[in-house]
């Protein structure tokens, strides 16, 4: 059943409009083997909200016993031989697949398809949150943080090069108060008053206004030398209203701490977002219907991985970001910093062995994590362990030279064979990853920092057309494509299989959340807020009044559109051909017979002219 089988919906009588967000699968069949994580996942929340039904459907339906029934009947010997309780046993064994068979392999194939989807949609949020975590850091500039907003005015927050908040403000610069000039003269202001570099500005209400501000403020003062970036505000309001927050920033109003965590997030975003719940930042498709311990689980894997990656500045971490480290618990983490407080920054990572609770084992396990710049010993500064720090001074016995001056040394280093150093507890491996950090002590896996331009006079939705060029950043990977932030509040879908020339398995093997990319716009659903978009800039764009745009087969075609300000990723991924191919409310499904679009594909070979 599982290989011959597939899932079948159809919306509910009535549900039309109200479920008009599942209208790709208003009348839609595929085969179990074939249907990937989304697809599933979006099926089963309409039948969750009652937008849908969903039927297991065996086989294709034939005339008399199915092939099922056939089996059980061979099974136990039972055929119509004419005898008079021939007919009422093959009526049992009907009976026995349609209320006992069919029911029990039913709930097997639904707990099969949930939790592979559900695997799969928890292994792209953690990618996805992977690749957020190690987004490109601005690094350690003066920042100025701008939370949009209208009635409410924008937040502003400037935080120093170390992070600190250094002023905050409110201005007033749209509707209804429509403070332009005094909103422009107190940020010039505070940029002066503080070396502001970049100007980070959150991507929620009221952004691409706040954007418009940002830009006016370079052009009248160039003398100021800024950089406007958009930043993602997932989670701001979460971490606003957090306890940590309280305790980070007890003095300050709830409404500023969203604008402080948008700057810090563009000098660290992984310092920054580990603050946040993973969930909270939304970068996952439909989380919200995966399991809870499933994900957390996971989630908290990947931001301990992330950290331990790149290293923690033990003299300026915070609790949450120490907390993340191999062997360190939150308490743990409060002591260290409490330790920092009270007796200054540390000068070696052996002092990490004075703070309360921090035992031999907790130290072996987190000590190489921890970096100590411009300590007494500058292996401190590096991901050397402290264990391995006697191979190193082997090496620097061999050279003849410092440790200072032997680590950056490239030449000298080439030079040592990596095997003249191997002993009892350290092999090849480890002593060749010693010599590569030697190389580049402290280097930071994360990319350089790049920013987006968004094309002006695009803001909104109805602003776009199909044809243009525009140049974006990628905001989420799903299984089926990705989306891309255009600057118009509605991010738009690149298909997978309108990335590249050549298949796609894997979108994430393309473009990861954070890549600044190129996009053509193919098709825009302004009904339903959706934006198609390709990475390939000599597709064909849709024509005006066409629905339904691009050069892919339209069985591979998905909708685009995310709306970013929602925690969770309300794909509704489809297309493929349903049974009654019907083009049911605005559904993306083939072109008619006499579009453009059909003709170009007859003419490829990608669609028979006999179906439709």
């Amino acid at each position: 059943m599982w290989t011959r089988g597939r899932l079948a919906a159809k919306v509910r009588e009535g549900k039309e409009e109200a479920g008009a967000k599942f209208a790709d699968y208003f009348d839609f069949a595929e085969p179990f083997t074939e249907l990937p994580s989304h697809r599933v996942l979006a099926m089963l929340r309409g039948e969750k909200e009652e937008v849908l039904d969903l039927v297991l459907e065996p086989e294709e339906a034939t005339e008399g016993p199915s092939s099922y029934e056939q089996i059980i009947a061979r099974r136990f010997g039972i055929a119509d031989r004419g005898r008079p309780a021939d007919k009422w046993l093959g009526d049992t064994v009907r009976w026995a697949w349609r209320t006992r068979v069919l029911v029990h392999l039913g709930i097997d194939i639904r707990l099969r398809l949930r939790t592979a989807a559900e695997d799969e949609a928890v292994n792209v949020f953690a990618a996805n949150l992977r690749d957020l975590l190690l987004a490109a850091p601005a690094g350690t500039r003066a920042t100025l943080g701008l939370d949009p907003g209208f009635r409410t005015g924008v937040k502003v927050a400037v935080v120093d090069a170390t992070g600190k908040v250094v002023a905050t403000d409110v201005i007033y610069p749209h509707v209804p108060a429509n403070k332009w000039d005094e909103a422009l003269a107190k940020l010039a202001r505070l940029a002066k008053q503080h070396a502001v570099e970049l100007v980070a500005i959150g991507n929620g209400t009221a952004s691409r206004e706040t954007d418009k501000l940002a830009a006016d403020l370079i052009a009248r003062h160039p003398e100021l030398n800024l950089t406007k970036v958009m930043v993602s505000e997932a989670g701001a309001s979460v971490y606003s209203a957090s306890s940590y927050a309280s305790q980070e920033l007890p003095d300050m109003d709830v409404s500023l701490r969203g604008a402080v965590s948008i700057a810090r997030r563009l000098q660290d975003p992984l310092a920054e977002l580990v603050k946040i719940d993973p969930k909270s930042i939304g970068v996952g498709q439909y989380q919200h219907d995966l399991s809870e311990v499933k994900l957390s689980r996971s989630l908290d894997a990947v931001v301990e991985d992330c950290v331990n990656g790149v290293g923690v500045d033990v003299n300026t971490a915070s609790v949450p970001l120490l907390a993340r480290v191999s062997g360190i618990s939150a308490g743990l983490a409060e002591n260290i910093v409490a330790h920092r407080d009270q007796n200054g920054p540390f000068t070696s990572r052996s002092e990490l062995k004075k703070v309360a609770r921090l035992g031999p084992k907790a130290y072996e396990q987190c000590a190489g994590f921890l970096r100590i710049r411009g300590g007494v010993d500058p292996l401190d500064a590096s991901s050397v362990h402290p264990e391995a720090y006697p191979v190193v001074r082997r090496m620097v016995k061999t050279t003849g030279q410092e440790v200072a001056s032997l680590i950056g040394n490239t030449g000298v280093l080439r030079s040592l064979r990596p095997a003249e150093f191997v002993d009892d507890t350290f092999g090849l491996p480890t002593v060749t990853d010693i010599l590569k950090e030697l190389e580049k002590p402290g280097r930071d896996p994360r990319p350089a920092f790049r920013t987006a331009t968004f094309k002006e006079g695009v803001e909104k939705i109805s602003d776009l057309s199909a044809g243009m060029v525009l140049e974006g950043v990628v905001t989420n990977v799903a299984a089926f494509g990705a989306f891309v932030d255009v600057g118009v509040h509605q991010d738009g879908l690149v298909h997978v299989s309108a990335m590249s020339k050549t298949f796609v398995k894997d979108p994430r093997d393309v473009v990861k959340p954070g890549d600044i990319v190129k996009v053509k716009v193919l098709d825009v659903d302004l009904p339903r807020k959706r934006i198609a978009l390709t990475l390939r800039l000599d597709d064909e764009a849709a024509p005006q009044g066409q629905r339904g745009g691009g050069t892919r087969p339209p069985q591979q075609r998905q909708g685009g559109g995310q709306q970013r300000q929602s925690g969770d990723q309300q794909r509704q991924g489809g297309g493929r051909r349903g049974r009654g191919g019907a083009d049911r409310g605005g559904r993306q499904a083939p072109a008619p017979a006499d579009g453009a679009m059909a003709d170009a594909l007859r003419r490829a070979g990608l669609l028979d002219p006999k179906k439709r």
